[in-house]
């Protein structure tokens, strides 16, 4: 299994131990274009993300996203054998990512001064709840306390209700995304230098950066965005409105004339005269007075006249679609945002495509994830471990 020439990271390893979600995912984008990726599991602990969700035939249907584009193999770490394994992977590797609390690679004798000692070029990204150091690095951590203590769940969901956490995995994702983009700036670096680093990601931070200025506001103004639900207070009109035939549509008014082209649409052009309606955060203070003429128009057609309607008007409007509406979108099938990976398991599946396209280099999904352990013996002679030493690395339970 090896990726195209033409990827643009081909010739780049990484060695994947982290579990549960984003040092996983960075390893997956990575993966996606051309890295050779090493998934390293513990023979009897797998990545819990195998058993997270939905199965099909006793098989995780999650992993078969996370762990594309991955060799699988198993090593305990903690063994004499397993350490010694992992050093010498690590000299063939140009990254490593691990997700253990801080201090754990170091109390296997595995921390950056031993792998960086075997490879001066390796970066290791190292992704934790909190970051290497501070009063709450070895907390455990999870991307559910990051969207808490980012203030992301203190503005999201409406006024008068509790602060809310997305139902997914939002800030491992983001977290990933950002990972990806750390390894890559360090291997940048190293084209630089000659040497490796460590990557350093605390889950809280990435999701606090994608929060926008709010620190800047409270430094500036002393000012703490509340809860305002699905309303902004930059814009009005703006939010989810129903149409008469149950279905639900998202509009959005950030520009100024798109706002008075949807005020021409609904039929209300002399709102657009009044004083406030010249600016996004005054007409946020009268947006009950843009919801009822927005939403009451949209409520009295379906959700296919309205679509026509904002199209033909020039004004930005979406259908709120579930996955079985994103599925048979045609501007997603238009992109080929949801593609077919054939799997030796379970069939072809039909999963999300690599991140972005390229237009010279493109990635690929050569194949969905695959079973725990599936490439250790690959793996290991590749790296010139003997049939002997395989079985003395099993007698040991280091495989």
């Amino acid at each position: 299994m090896t990726a195209p020439t033409t990827a643009p990271l081909t010739g780049l390893r990484v060695l994947d131990l982290a579990t549960l979600f984003a040092g996983p995912m960075a390893a997956t984008l990575l993966g996606d274009f051309g890295a050779e990726v090493v998934k390293i599991e513990h023979p009897k602990k797998p990545d819990p993300s195998r058993g997270h969700g939905p199965s099909k035939d006793g098989v995780g249907l999650w992993w078969k996203t996370l762990g594309r584009n991955k060799r699988t193999m198993t090593l305990d770490l903690s063994k004499p054998g397993g350490r010694s394994t992992l050093l010498r992977l690590a000299e063939t590797a140009d990254v490593v990512i691990e997700n253990f609390r801080p201090g754990t690679l170091e109390k296997w004798d595995l921390g950056w001064a031993e792998l960086s000692a075997v490879n001066p070029r390796l970066v290791l990204a190292r992704v934790t709840g909190f970051g290497q150091f501070g009063p709450s690095a070895h907390r455990p951590g999870f991307g559910t306390l990051a969207e808490a203590m980012s203030g992301f769940a203190a503005i999201t969901g409406e006024p008068d209700a509790p602060p809310t956490l997305p139902p997914f995995g939002l800030a491992d994702s983001i977290a990933g995304l950002t990972t990806a983009y750390a390894v890559m700036t360090a291997l940048a670096a190293r084209e630089h230098t000659g040497e490796g680093q460590v990557v350093d990601l605390a889950l809280i931070e990435p999701i606090l950066a994608a929060l926008g200025p709010q620190p800047l506001w409270y430094d500036q103004l002393g000012h703490v965005q509340p809860r305002t639900g699905n309303r902004s207070p930059n814009n009005a009109p703006r939010g989810v409105y129903r149409t008469a035939d149950g279905t639900w549509v998202a509009v959005s008014t950030s520009a100024q004339s798109v706002a008075e082209r949807v005020m021409h649409l609904v039929g209300r052009p002399e709102l657009i005269d009044e004083p406030w309606f010249a600016s996004g955060a005054d007409r946020a203070r009268h947006a009950d007075v843009l919801d009822e003429a927005v939403g009451g128009w949209i409520a009295a057609r379906t959700r296919g006249d309205v679509m026509a309607a904002f199209e033909k008007a020039e004004a930005a409007v979406a259908p709120v679609q579930d996955v079985r509406d994103v599925m048979a979108d045609p501007q997603y099938q238009a992109l080929g945002t949801i593609t077919t990976v054939d799997d030796p398991e379970l069939g072809p599946l039909r999963m999300q495509n690599v991140l972005f396209r390229l237009s010279a280099t493109p990635g690929a999904i050569r194949w969905a994830g695959r079973p725990h352990g599936a490439d250790t013996e690959e793996v290991l002679t590749e790296l010139g471990l003997t049939p002997a030493d395989l079985t003395a690395l099993r007698a040991e339970g280091a495989l």
